[in-house]
C-alpha cells in the first residue's frame, strides 16, 4: 500500500505588506530586504480571524478539487506554530468548520519543518491501512507572533495555509517513497518564543519583555540551515539512486532564497527545477512547502509521474526531506 496525494489546495489573505511598507515601520529599505532574503511582500490576516480560518478555508479548495465530501474524511492533522489557542487543538476548529463528522485530529509542532513531518506521518497512517482519507494542513499566521518593531524578525514572515488530500494507491511507482526527518534540541534557544509555556507562563513581565514574539539568531539559524537543508536534500535522492536529472522539482521550504539556493546546489538542480515564491509571501514556517506545491500543480508545473523532493529546516532545530512521484 502507498500513499499518494490526491488532492492540494492553498489560501493566502488579500492584504498585502511590502517591503515600502516596513521602510516606514522599522530601520530597512527594499533593497536589504530583497537582496539577503528573497522577499518582496508577504501577506497577513485579518486580527479577528484565526490560523485554522486559513486552514479550512485550504481544505475547503482540496474538497473542492477532489469532489469528496467532508464526512469522508478519517483524519485531520494541522501543522502550525500559532494555534488558534492553546486548547483545543486547531484541528478541532478546521473540523467544525469544515464539518467533518466522522474523523479524529490533532495539531502537530514541527516548526518550520512542521508540514513535513505531517506528511510522513499521515503517509504511514495510509500505508497501515487504517484511514483511506487524510487531510495534511500547514498553516501559520505568523502575524500573530511577530514583533514589528524588530527589524531582525519582522520582515521576514507571513501568513498563509496549503493542504493536501492523502489517500491509499496500489500502483507502486506513486506516491510518498521515502522520508528523512532530524531534530536536535540543542538549536532550541537559537529559534524560539521564550514565554507562554509551562515553563515560563504568560505575566505582565514577559508581556513587557515582548517575550511572547518570535525570536532568532539568524546568523546561527542561518548557518544550520544552510548545510542541514543542503546535505538532507542530497541524502533523500543519492539514498534512491536518483540524480538531479531523474527529479523534476525540489519544493524547499521557503526562508531565504540563499538557504534554497544551497540545496539547489548541493543536488545539482538548475533554477527551472525549484519551486520559489519567496518573493510573493515571505515565510509562512508550516505553509510554504504546501502553498509553493499547490501554486506549481495549479500552474501545471508538475504532473503525474514526477519525482518532486521537499525539504525543510525549522526550531528545535529540525529538518529533513521527502522524496514522492506526483500521483495527479
Amino acid at each position: 500500500m502507498r500513499t499518494i496525494i490526491a488532492g492540494v489546495g492553498h489560501f493566502v489573505p488579500d492584504r498585502k505588506l511590502s517591503n515600502k511598507d516596513f521602510e516606514e515601520m522599522v530601520d530597512t529599505n527594499d533593497e536589504w530586504i530583497t537582496t539577503r532574503t528573497g522577499i518582496k511582500e508577504r501577506r497577513i490576516l485579518d486580527k479577528n480571524k484565526g490560523t485554522s480560518h486559513m486552514a479550512a478555508k485550504a481544505a475547503k479548495m482540496v474538497l473542492k478539487q477532489t469532489q469528496i465530501s467532508a464526512d469522508e474524511i478519517d483524519l485531520i492533522i494541522v501543522a502550525t506554530v500559532t494555534p488558534d489557542r492553546p486548547v483545543p487543538a486547531t484541528a478541532a476548529f478546521v473540523q467544525k468548520q469544515l464539518n467533518a463528522k466522522n474523523c479524529w485530529g490533532y495539531d502537530l509542532n514541527g516548526g518550520c519543518t512542521g508540514f513535513l513531518c505531517a506528511l510522513a506521518t499521515g503517509s504511514q497512517f495510509i500505508e497501515t491501512g487504517r484511514h483511506q482519507k487524510v487531510l495534511v494542513i500547514g498553516a501559520d499566521k505568523m502575524s500573530s507572533i511577530i514583533n514589528y518593531k524588530d527589524r531582525t524578525t519582522c520582515v521576514l514572515f507571513g501568513d498563509a495555509a496549503g493542504a493536501v488530500l492523502l489517500e491509499p494507491s496500489n500502483d507502486d511507482g506513486l506516491g510518498v517513497e521515502d522520508f528523512i526527518l532530524h531534530l536536535d534540541g540543542l538549536g532550541a534557544d537559537y529559534l524560539e518564543i521564550p514565554a507562554g509555556g509551562s515553563l515560563q507562563p504568560a505575566s505582565r513581565e514577559t508581556v513587557a519583555q515582548n517575550l511572547h514574539f518570535v525570536y532568532q539568531d539568524g546568523r546561527t539559524v542561518f548557518k544550520h540551515a544552510v548545510s542541514g537543508m543542503a546535505e538532507v536534500s542530497a541524502e533523500i535522492m543519492e539514498k534512491n539512486k536518483l540524480t538531479n536529472k531523474d527529479i523534476k522539482c525540489l519544493i524547499p521550504h521557503q526562508a531565504n532564497l540563499r538557504i534554497i539556493d544551497a540545496a539547489a546546489k548541493r543536488m545539482g538542480l538548475n533554477p527551472d527545477q525549484v519551486v520559489i515564491n519567496i518573493s510573493k509571501y515571505g515565510n509562512t514556517t508550516a505553509a510554504t512547502i504546501p502553498l509553493a506545491m499547490s501554486e506549481a500543480y495549479q500552474e501545471r508545473k508538475i504532473r503525474k509521474g514526477d519525482w518532486i523532493v521537499i525539504s525543510a529546516f525549522g526550531a528545535g532545530f529540525t529538518w529533513g526531506s521527502l522524496l514522492l512521484k506526483w500521483a495527479i
